[in-house]
């Protein structure tokens, strides 16, 4: 077993490190290209583009990321979670070099395309890496803190590049992409000193070198019960994962098995889509050229709003990062949809008066609604996507499910960024009304068909669906017992009952 950094708490805390850095270069990829669509020198030397190939230009790395997913797809598995993070960094290096070199927009393209893959790459990999070494109870809050650094990114993408827009030149620009590369650097060093995940080892027939990943994470003998316990938990899921007929080909994803494995890709596939197409690359990529077409800003004014914009996406992230096993998946998602309708709906409301009398005045206080948007997205469903894809998953699907679930992400993510300088010029206000719908058609989808996962083992998330009978309703039983006895019994429900007074179950402490 691979580690330079100890055991229990600093172990744990260099796995987050490493997790947290990996999501604060995805929100710096996020953000970077958004504060220098109006630079001066980058217009000249792309011979100033219009909308629509700006929204490709911008949106090549989307499609980047989506090829990233397919290629995890593949061989995600046979990888494993360490090798395949160090593999996504060495594609991001190569892309910045080639954006930051760039003279010609295909060029320019390629660097960008380069770059989404192994951002794929690691979206796909790095909220699987984590939740599979932390306890339950912690892995809301984790995974949380993780998507929570990609609005630090993103805030700091903004900010890093309005500091050299004063700069001037190429460099302005040039440097800002450039500095992808040094947030890679600190992953590829910590990674190579991290153990792979225990849950991927057991899967590959390594018991013994998952115990010993175990002990060291949790800081307990290889032989404490705890440590076998976990261990057992995680081979009888593998156990009844396996009894689904071809459980280990391509195709098992999509099959509707025991476990209902089809059904769990695809809830994995919808909550990503649900992050993007309630309109949040509209503020992270565009919300410099809102400001200024739609809002009426000059160019200085617009770029320290927006950036004030942006710092509340990590200030909404806090909230989940520290209470999200107690706020629940489903409320979360379902109160930040309908916030999100409303500031959608407000925008709209607002710039449909900033033609007529008093229009600067309209055009203002939509502005407001911005940061609501920005504050709430932050809060909900920037998070709770990127927690729900690898926990809702089961072990055997779970490294090309959460490939399928993230592609969804940059699938989505491509064609909002592509469409959106164009409604935005072409639809004006109107182009806010389909956010706010999209985001209104959300709560009851969320409602009726996404169970509740906070607080289960991963493991445990199995017999929501094993059981028989509407997962929603299984799912709150089961956290109706958790709450009741403080565990499952999970060899209860294998033997086909319930024993409550048995210390089979996987408990739910936080000592580790």
């Amino acid at each position: 077993m691979r580690t330079w950094f100890g055991r229990g708490k600093k172990l744990q805390r260099a796995v987050t490190s490493c997790c947290l850095c990996a999501f604060v270069l995805y929100g710096y990829d996020q953000g970077v290209f958004g504060g220098i669509l109006e630079n001066e020198d980058w217009l000249r030397q792309f011979k100033r583009p219009g909308d629509t190939l700006t929204g490709l230009i911008t949106a090549s790395y989307n499609l980047g990321c989506l090829l990233g997913c397919f290629v995890n797809f593949f061989i995600g598995e046979t990888l494993g979670r360490r090798r395949t993070i160090w593999f996504a960094m060495a594609w991001i290096i190569i892309g910045a070099s080639l954006q930051a070199s760039a003279y010609t927009i295909p060029h320019l393209i390629i660097g960008r395309i380069v770059t989404g893959l192994g951002t794929g790459l690691k979206t796909s990999t790095v909220p699987m890496y984590q939740s599979e070494l932390c306890e339950g109870t912690k892995r809301g809050r984790l995974v949380s803190a993780e998507v929570m650094f990609v609005g630090i990114g993103i805030a700091f993408a903004y900010w890093w590049d309005f500091a050299f827009s004063f700069v001037g030149g190429a460099f302005a620009w040039r440097w800002p992409i450039a500095f992808q590369i040094v947030p890679a650097l600190w992953v590829i060093f910590v990674v190579f000193g991290v153990p792979e995940s225990p849950r991927w080892l057991l899967n590959h027939g390594n018991r013994e070198e998952a115990i010993e990943v175990l002990s060291a994470v949790y800081d307990k003998p290889i032989d404490h019960p705890d440590i076998i316990r976990e261990a057992n938990a995680i081979e009888l899921a593998l156990t009844m994962e396996a009894e689904a007929e071809g459980s280990t080909s391509f195709m098992a994803v999509f099959r509707q098995d025991k476990v209902k494995t089809g059904q769990r890709v695809f809830l994995a596939w919808f909550v990503q889509f649900m992050n993007q197409v309630g309109g949040i690359n509209l503020v992270v990529y565009y919300i410099l050229t809102v400001l200024q077409t739609n809002v009426g800003l000059e160019h200085r004014l617009a770029q320290i709003i927006a950036g004030c914009i942006q710092l509340m996406f990590p200030i909404g992230s806090l909230l989940p990062s520290l209470a999200l096993d107690r706020m629940g998946r489903r409320a979360t998602m379902m109160w930040g949809s309908a916030g999100l309708s409303v500031s959608m709906l407000l925008v709209a409301a607002l710039l449909s008066k900033s033609k007529g009398e008093d229009g600067k005045v309209y055009a203002a206080a939509s502005i407001a609604f911005f940061f609501t948007y920005m504050f709430i997205f932050g809060a909900t469903m920037n998070c709770v996507p990127w927690v729900y894809v690898p926990e809702i998953l089961p072990l055997h699907a779970r490294t090309r499910g959460t490939a399928i679930g993230v592609s969804s992400n940059w699938l989505w993510n491509f064609t909002v960024v592509m469409i959106t300088p164009i409604i935005i010029n072409r639809l004006q206000w109107k182009a806010y009304l389909i956010f706010m719908a999209t985001n209104l058609a959300f709560v009851p989808i969320i409602y009726f068909y996404f169970p509740e996962t906070s607080n289960l083992a991963l493991e445990e998330v199995d017999w929501i669906f094993s059981e028989g009978g509407n997962p929603v309703e299984v799912a709150q039983r089961m956290q109706d017992e958790l709450a009741l006895h403080g565990k499952l019994d999970l060899e209860g429900r294998a033997s086909g009952g319930i024993t409550e007074k048995e210390d089979s179950g996987v408990e739910h402490v936080a000592d580790a």
